[in-house]
């Protein structure tokens, strides 16, 4: 079945590093063509020196399942699922992660694993996917060029072996989620021909979690692609277009999946 690529209507995107932390590196890298519309970018996190304390790194919540690791223990592995909200980790003075993000449904039409036993949650890959882990163990290489040249290769056998088999009416229902920006009345808006409970039990399956947690969060990563400025954020009412009723139902919505207020975001 031929799908329409979700690369069309979504970025699910992460906050940049902010630009007084020199020390730091964040950057975003396309996946070899045969995974672009699988794989929306490979990522790395990496510092440039070692740190005088811990750095927390802040993810903000974007409706997808990433696989990262440490370059630097690449036997440490870890899978993270949906989250509802934003999240923090502490990660140490010295690191070099590298990550997966795969778009929305795709973790789990390659792997067939139930998104919804990954949500709100990290844990080890092993646990998950062991083969997977041990590839990353014996093929991450200091050299990142490397490092990615092995996992297209390993994710393009993956999704050729693995053809997706997915319900088209789950996927059209997907597709209008996304081209609306989340905007959409998700129990009788997404008419595929699926019921409300089935189309629940097939974003619980696929995403991770259900139709209006997934709508909530597509809103909030529109509002992340649009970065408005502070002073457009006061003048262009961005909330009204996308839903919210008031500003301040805006802001707390914000909040929950960034961890910090719209207009300290978008400084």
């Amino acid at each position: 079945m031929e799908l329409e690529p979700i690369r069309k209507y979504y970025s699910p995107i992460q906050p940049a590093v902010k630009s007084d932390q020199k020390d730091i590196i964040y950057q975003e890298i396309p996946p070899a063509s045969p995974l672009k519309d699988s794989i929306y970018c490979y990522w790395q996190l990496k510092t440039a020196q070692t740190l005088d304390t811990p750095y927390v790194y802040r993810v903000v919540s974007d409706g997808c399942i990433d696989i990262f690791f440490n370059l630097n223990k690449p036997d440490e592995s870890f899978v993270m699922g949906f989250y509802r909200k934003y999240t923090e980790f502490s990660i140490g003075e010295a690191f070099n992660f590298v990550g997966i993000r795969f778009f929305p449904s795709v973790f789990t039409q390659i792997f067939g694993i139930p998104a919804n036993s990954l949500s709100n949650k990290d844990q080890y890959l092993a646990s998950v996917l062991p083969e997977v882990a041990a590839f990353i163990v014996q093929n991450a290489s200091q050299e990142l060029s490397i490092t990615l040249a092995k996992l297209n290769k390993l994710f393009i056998s993956l999704a050729n072996k693995n053809k997706f088999k997915i319900d088209s009416r789950f996927y059209d229902a997907l597709l209008l989620l996304l081209k609306h920006h989340g905007h959409i009345e998700t129990e009788n808006g997404l008419n595929t021909g699926l019921s409300p409970r089935q189309l629940r039990r097939l974003f619980n399956y696929y995403i991770g979690t259900t139709p209006k947690a997934f709508s909530q969060v597509v809103r909030f990563q529109y509002i992340l692609n649009a970065k408005p400025s502070k002073q457009s954020l006061k003048e262009n009412r961005i909330f009204y277009d996308v839903g919210f009723y008031d500003q301040a139902h805006f802001i707390k919505s914000f909040k929950r999946f960034y961890g910090v207020t719209p207009s300290e975001a978008f400084q």
